[in-house]
């Protein structure tokens, strides 16, 4: 059996795997994304997940829509779900009169209407989703965020990026999410090229607002659509911008950024990005005519990666496969389609979303979703054969240990709690665990003493996962 040694290379992972240290994981999720927990694995490895696809949910066809809509936002609230996107049924350039941002809701993340909301007379009728326009160019890539910080008041509920290079990042604000105005007439930032979606959230784990928006690096000959991130204490005042880095990984065009904490575990940061492949053409001028795409977007393509950050200024680049292949039909293979919507959103018990925009340049472009299990971006996989995976020292509150795990019939998982050394705490070994078998996103696991593990609470330990022909996906303590 190939044995596979993996280190934590950056930020706040390398910084809590000095020697003689241990990760404080406290009550804490933790997804199996990245190496940020794990020490070594034997016969195991990191596996991206596939997403499913569950079909379209809104075609994009009213005449203030069109072709290229594009930087799409999903916010859940309550039981509703907000959708943002721009509209635009024709190319030209960005930032122009004819540009708004438009908005759709939800009951249930699936079925999406457009209200006829009255606020902006388009297309000679008031009687359309239209929020931002007539503000050029802030209505070009106006990307909302439901403000999560404690204490936020009820007119700043929703808050907002809009602009470009010309203009600079303006802030917005909202009671409702519908009805927006500026905080302030002057941008909030000003250094940047900004021509994608720039977003911005209240990081829980970082206890400041975060932005990340769209630079240019310079790599040789070639420059890079970038991303760079700053902070804020008030969404108005915000530090210098900082280059984000991807640990090594070969530099890419990654045209949007997605950020967001993500629900379930806040302190990591899930980015479903568009990669984009610049003069990368598949389709022939035959083929485009038939299509019936914009004879000027079909010369590129794109996908989606996936990508996670802890907060700072390093992306892990974990996987350099794709999260989301165009797949089939000539339509999915132009200019500037497959760009994923901006959050992962919770649609039932046992599954959650994200959504991607499809046939760009198009008339039938529209908004397809995708899903996958809780916390089932990646996994720590194990094939029939068997193979484990070793966590780095931690300390954890809490009485028991529950994972998020699936196996086949004949698969298992089996947890062993070892000292800080690497032996195992008599009562925990791997003999002494019920072996876990069946699929499930939450289960407690047992001993033959029972599930307490209290008396652990506060020491160091690692964990051992002793698998076959199964997945694990996340952990934590409770």
């Amino acid at each position: 059996m190939t044995r596979r040694i993996f280190l934590a290379s950056t930020g706040a992972a390398a910084a809590a795997a000095q020697p003689g240290g241990a990760i404080d994981i406290g009550s804490r999720r933790e997804l199996f994304v990245d190496r940020y927990l794990i020490d070594r694995m034997n016969g195991a490895d990191l596996k991206l997940a596939t997403p499913v696809d569950a079909g379209s949910v809104i075609q994009l066809d009213r005449p203030w829509e069109g072709r290229f809509c594009g930087y799409a936002t999903i916010i859940p609230e309550g039981g509703k779900f907000h959708l943002y996107y721009r509209g635009v049924p024709n190319a030209g350039q960005d930032g122009r009169n004819d540009e708004v941002a438009c908005y759709a809701e939800s009951t249930d993340g699936i079925h999406f209407t457009r209200p006829d909301l009255g606020l902006h007379e388009v297309h000679g009728t008031k009687k359309n989703n239209v929020i931002l326009a007539n503000t050029p160019p802030l209505q070009h890539n106006f990307s909302p965020v439901l403000d999560a910080r404690p204490g936020v008041p009820e007119a700043q509920r929703f808050k907002a990026l809009a602009g470009t290079r010309k203009s600079g990042l303006v802030a917005y604000q909202s009671a409702d999410g519908v009805r927006w105005k500026k905080m302030r007439e002057q941008p909030v930032m000003t250094d940047g090229a900004f021509d994608s979606q720039n977003l911005a959230f209240w990081s829980e784990s970082e206890g400041q607002y975060v932005a990340y928006f769209r630079t240019f690096k310079k790599i040789g000959a070639v420059g890079y659509r970038w991303i760079s991130r700053c902070t804020s204490q008030d969404f108005l005042n915000w530090s210098a911008p900082q280059e984000m880095n991807f640990g090594g990984a070969p530099p890419e065009h990654l045209y949007t950024n997605q950020t967001s904490p993500y629900f379930r575990a806040p302190h990591v940061y899930i980015a479903i990005c568009a990669r984009f492949m610049p003069n990368r053409q598949v389709l022939s001028d035959e083929e485009a005519r038939a299509v019936n795409v914009d004879p000027g977007y079909f010369k590129d393509c794109s996908d989606a990666v996936f990508l996670t950050t802890r907060g700072g200024t390093t992306y892990d680049r974990t996987f350099m496969d794709a999260f989301l292949r165009p797949g089939l039909g000539l339509e999915n293979w132009v200019s500037r389609s497959n760009y994923p919507a901006l959050n992962v959103v919770p649609t039932g018990k046992d599954e959650m979303s994200f959504y991607v925009l499809r046939n760009y340049g198009q008339p039938s472009i529209y908004l397809r979703r995708y899903t996958l299990r809780p916390d089932g971006f990646a996994s720590i996989h194990a094939p029939y054969t068997g193979g484990e995976a070793t966590t780095k020292p931690l300390k954890f509150r809490g009485s028991r240990l529950m994972l998020n795990f699936a196996t086949s019939a004949p698969g298992g998982v089996r947890v062993e709690i070892q000292d800080a050394g690497g032996s195992p705490i008599p009562g925990f070994a791997a003999s002494d665990c019920a072996e876990l078998i069946g699929d499930q996103v939450e289960r407690t696991v047992n001993w033959k003493s029972g599930a307490d593990v209290s008396r652990l609470a506060g020491s160091t330990v690692r964990l051992r996962l002793a698998m076959k022909d199964a997945d694990v996906f996340a952990l934590r303590f409770a």
